[in-house]
């Protein structure tokens, strides 16, 4: 017997992104302008010393992806280029994500913003934002 991992809140997230495909209201993080095609899925992770956030961006070029640091807001944006295709090819579905992708995200006081650095690696962009160094309380001395 086998165990099968169930996630009910994964169907409803699936179900409103499809219901906004269909209405087409695309929303990026609480946003109500239609601003991307597709979102590419993260994960977001935390140790000692910086933030983590990985993007599953399989299909685009590295130099494609823009990623950029404002009023404490981090922005990946990028595009993905539809293949040429045929009629001849027969494709009966096609369920790839195509197009442009835009995803921000609110960065807390302890993010560096001098200090982030971003790679690609097999489609996955990695972004690492350091935190500031720990700043020691000190003793201030009372004069008299």
């Amino acid at each position: 017997m086998s165990l099968t991992r169930y996630e009910p809140w994964s169907l409803f997230e699936q179900m409103r992104r499809e219901m906004d495909r269909a209405m087409d209201t695309r929303t990026t993080e609480g946003s109500n302008v239609a601003t991307s095609d597709w979102v590419p899925a993260v994960d977001i992770a935390e140790d000692q010393d910086a933030f983590v956030i990985r993007a599953d961006i399989p299909g685009v070029d590295p130099r494609d992806i823009e990623v950029h640091m404002e009023n404490g807001v981090l922005t990946i944006k990028g595009e993905k280029e539809a293949e040429k295709r045929e009629e001849k090819d027969g494709y009966k579905r096609v369920e790839r994500s195509y197009g442009s992708f835009y995803r921000r995200f609110g960065l807390p006081d302890s993010a560096d913003p001098e200090k982030i650095s971003a790679k690609s690696h097999h489609g996955v962009l990695e972004v690492r934002i350091a935190k500031h160094e720990k700043v020691q309380p000190r003793k201030i001395a009372v004069n008299s």
